[in-house]
């Protein structure tokens, strides 16, 4: 594509003030963020949208605003979020025009779960045709989230019998002796996000009587020695708290027709001194085993707030490489 100056005028229908106004934001600052991301100018008169920068940016501005006014039909109060999941989903599109990677999206009873960067799409194709998976990287970054999605998805298509929801008993600052009740009622509220993934694939109710019926089961990693699990979708969360004996405990419980996702931040290690991360060693032991997949997520996968992708950045930047993960 050209680099020279290009401009063009984009006409969003049908012209509905309410719907413009939610587009724009408050003092035009969904259009401000637009433009700082990919580079152009945006002016408008009522739904005729001027853009100038280059072809390139132009084209994606133009996308990025259809898809967002389209959104406006549904979505009271477009935020900054919805803006930059927009403009992410975008850059996914542009990437895989240049690569064999098929899109990927994950239909739930209640939701469809989109890939929002190249890594995700990479994550999603991997868990779908590979029996243990591993993901890797900072917070934010869609592993939990997308492993879950693939579980209930192969729930309610009938592909496995049930869902177990795994984590070590390591928490930082804090051990877990110290809380009430027993070991399921310990970690519950560590697995918040894994609980918030299934309210809004299955709803509240269908999440409550899936655990009272024990498809969907939660344990500790600790009480995973002994068991085989077949026909099931098994989630490991917080990896990098599981020591190298409770990783090889942990993969070798894998049983017929089930899949097991392993999602993790190795540079978020809260063992006790002397203890080696399990998911760290599984890096340079595992890979290229046919059956196991690995998926790398950098900070420029995160679907948060802007901000968290440069505080990650910042941290990246003072903290020694790990010859192990591939950039």
């Amino acid at each position: 594509m050209s680099d020279s100056i290009h401009s063009t005028d984009l006409s969003l229908t049908p012209f509905d003030n309410r719907r413009l106004a939610n587009l724009c934001g408050r003092f035009d600052e969904h259009l401000r963020h637009i433009e700082r991301q990919l580079g152009v100018e945006i002016s408008n008169r009522g739904n005729i949208f001027h853009i100038v920068g280059t072809e390139t940016t132009v084209k994606a501005a133009c996308r990025v605003l259809k898809s967002l006014y389209h959104e406006t039909k549904s979505i009271t109060e477009i935020t900054p979020t919805h803006v930059h999941l927009a403009l992410k989903e975008h850059a996914l599109e542009i990437e895989q025009q240049d690569t064999d990677t098929p899109f990927v999206s994950i239909k739930t009873r209640l939701s469809e779960v989109r890939p929002r960067s190249p890594n995700q799409a990479h994550y999603l194709q991997n868990i779908l045709n590979h029996d243990i998976n591993f993901g890797i990287g900072p917070a934010g970054t869609g592993k939990t989230f997308l492993a879950v999605a693939c579980a209930v998805a192969a729930l309610e298509q009938e592909k496995i019998r049930r869902i177990l929801l795994v984590r070590p008993a390591v928490e930082a600052g804090e051990r877990l002796g110290f809380l009430p009740g027993d070991i399921a009622q310990k970690i519950d509220p560590y697995l918040r996000p894994l609980y918030d993934a299934l309210y809004e694939m299955l709803g509240f109710e269908r999440v409550a009587k899936l655990l009272e019926r024990q498809v969907i089961e939660i344990a500790s990693l600790a009480y995973m020695r002994g068991r085989t699990l077949n026909d099931a979708f098994i989630i490991l969360d917080e990896g990098q708290n599981a020591t190298v004996e409770q990783m090889k405990m942990f993969l070798t419980r894998l049983g017929f027709s089930s899949t097991a996702v392993v999602t993790g931040d190795i540079t978020q290690i809260d063992l006790p001194k002397g203890k080696q991360s399990g998911l760290r060693q599984v890096t340079g032991l595992l890979q290229g085993i046919p059956g196991i997949s690995f998926t790398f997520f950098r900070s420029t996968d995160v679907v948060r707030h802007p901000v968290v992708q440069k505080i990650i950045e910042a941290y990246e930047s003072h903290e020694p490489k790990n010859d192990n993960i591939p950039e």
